[in-house]
């Protein structure tokens, strides 16, 4: 006698079969921000543009937001850039920066506040949803649980489906897919 795959009900005695299961997330590594800020900082530092400038980056981890302050528009622009390319080299999705306007700043100077995404807000995770419903795979299940979305179906490739799915859509942040069982 064979037994399907999947799980023993020591209460009924049958087999229940398995469901598999994904969360989908987004964030970014705090870690590899504060190196990709300390090596804007170093590049600045040594830059002829930026001699006698009062240009800096304060990285506040605890509030997950980066104030940049420059002297002019122009040398905002060029910070922002020296900025984003070293964090496009350390890995960090640039999507999850929701990045503000330039402000006036005390003393001459431009500030810039940069925002880190480091969870799906509900309106993403609503988006998430909403996509996986109306692709219509039988047996896929999506729900909302905080600041991430599980996704289950007993089937491993239709969850194979769903990641593709959500891969090739634009949710304005950066997706992980983890904690694939």
């Amino acid at each position: 006698m064979s037994v399907a795959p999947g799980r023993w009900n020591r209460i009924s005695g049958s087999v229940a079969p398995t469901t598999s299961s994904f969360d989908v997330t987004t964030g970014v590594d705090l870690q590899e921000v504060d190196n990709a800020v300390n090596q804007a900082q170093k590049e600045i530092a040594q830059r002829y543009d930026f001699k006698g400038s009062k240009a800096s980056i304060d990285f506040r981890r605890a509030e997950g937001l980066l104030v940049l302050v420059a002297d002019d528009d122009f040398k905002m622009n060029a910070l922002f850039d020296v900025l984003q390319s070293k964090m496009i080299r350390r890995g960090v999705p640039v999507k999850n920066l929701e990045v503000g306007e330039n402000k006036p700043g005390g003393g001459d100077t431009v500030r810039r506040e940069i925002k880190l995404k480091t969870a799906l807000d509900s309106d993403t995770a609503k988006q998430v949803v909403a996509a996986i419903k109306d692709a219509k795979m039988k047996k896929v299940q999506a729900s909302i649980q905080g600041d991430q979305v599980r996704v289950s179906s007993p089937s491993k490739d239709e969850l194979q489906d769903v990641i593709a799915l959500l891969r090739g859509k634009e949710f304005g942040v950066e997706l992980k897919f983890g904690n694939y069982r």
